[in-house]
C-alpha cells in the first residue's frame, strides 16, 4: 500500500540487479587496469639490474620442461585425429595425398599454438597465481617491500619472460609431434603413400605460417604470465581468496588466448 502522490518502492530483485551491473563494470575495468599496471611495471623493471638469471632458468624449467609430457600427448593425438578425420573426408574426392598438407598447416598455423597456450594456462598460469597469492596473504610480498625489494622485479619479471620465451619452443615441439602423429595415422593405419605424405606436408608450408604460429605463442605466453601474476599479486581473502585467484587466472587467460588468437590471425594472414 502506497501513500498518494509517491512512487511505489522498487522490488528487491530489481534493485539488486540495478546495483549489480555497475559493480560488474567496475570489477571489469579494475582487472583491466591491474593487468596493464603489472605489464607496465614488468617492462619498466626488466632492463634494471640485478638480473636474476637463476630464477629465470628455474621458471623456464617449471613452465617448459615440466610441460613437455602433456604437450607431447596433446600434439600427437591432435595430429592423429586431424589425419583420421581429413583422410576419411578426402577419400570421397580421391585426394588422400593432401592429408599431410592439411595436418601440417592446421598444426603450424593454429592448433599447436592455441592448444599449447591453453595447456600452459591451466598448468603454469594457475601455479603462478597460487604462488603469488599465497605470498600475498601470508605477507611475504609486504616483507619484500619493507626490505626495499620491488616484488614485481623479484617475482613477476622472471615468470613473464620465462613463459614468453618457452612457449614458442613448446609450440615448435608440438608442430613436429602433431605432423608425426598425422603421419602415423595416415601412413601406418590408413595405408597412405609415405612419400606423398612427406612431400605434401612441406610443399604448401611457408615461412610466414611458421613465424605466425611462433608469434602467437609468444603473445599467449605473455598474456598467461601477466594474468597469472596479476591475479596472484592482488589476491585478498586468505586461503579462499587464493583459490578464487587461481580459478580466475585460468579462466581469464584461456578467454584472452582465444580472443587474441582471432585478432592475431586477422593481422598475420
Amino acid at each position: 500500500m502506497t501513500v498518494a502522490g509517491t512512487a511505489p518502492a522498487p522490488a528487491p530483485e530489481a534493485e539488486r540487479e540495478r546495483r549489480r551491473m555497475p559493480r560488474l563494470a567496475e570489477s571489469f575495468f579494475t582487472e583491466v587496469g591491474r593487468f596493464f599496471l603489472i605489464f607496465w611495471r614488468t617492462l619498466r623493471w626488466t632492463p634494471r639490474r640485478p638480473w636474476d638469471w637463476r630464477e629465470l632458468l628455474r621458471q623456464m624449467v617449471k613452465v617448459g620442461v615440466d610441460s613437455i609430457p602433456v604437450i607431447v600427448l596433446t600434439a600427437m593425438f591432435t595430429g592423429a585425429v586431424m589425419a583420421l578425420q581429413t583422410f576419411t573426408t578426402l577419400r570421397r574426392f580421391h585426394a588422400e595425398s593432401y592429408v599431410g598438407s592439411l595436418v601440417a598447416l592446421s598444426m603450424v598455423r593454429e592448433l599447436s599454438a592455441v592448444l599449447s597456450g591453453l595447456i600452459v594456462a591451466g598448468r603454469s598460469g594457475s601455479a603462478m597465481a597460487a604462488e603469488l597469492g599465497s605470498m600475498r596473504v601470508s605477507e611475504q610480498i609486504d616483507a619484500l617491500e619493507v626490505m626495499a625489494t620491488d616484488p614485481v622485479h623479484y617475482l613477476v619479471v622472471p615468470r613473464v619472460w620465462a613463459t614468453t620465451v618457452v612457449l614458442p619452443m613448446l609450440v615448435m615441439l608440438g608442430n613436429v609431434l602433431g605432423i608425426y602423429g598425422g603421419y602415423l595415422v595416415a601412413v601406418v593405419l590408413m595405408g597412405s603413400n609415405p612419400v606423398a605424405y612427406v612431400e605434401n606436408t612441406f610443399q604448401y608450408l611457408e615461412v610466414n605460417d611458421l613465424v605466425s604460429g611462433l608469434v602467437k605463442a609468444a603473445v599467449f605466453g605473455l598474456l598467461i604470465a601477466v594474468i597469472g601474476c596479476q591475479k596472484g599479486f592482488f589476491t585478498t581473502g586468505g586461503a579462499e581468496g587464493v583459490g578464487r585467484s587461481t580459478t580466475s587466472a585460468v579462466v581469464t587467460a584461456s578467454i584472452s588466448i582465444l580472443i587474441a588468437d582471432f585478432f592475431l590471425t586477422k593481422i598475420l594472414f
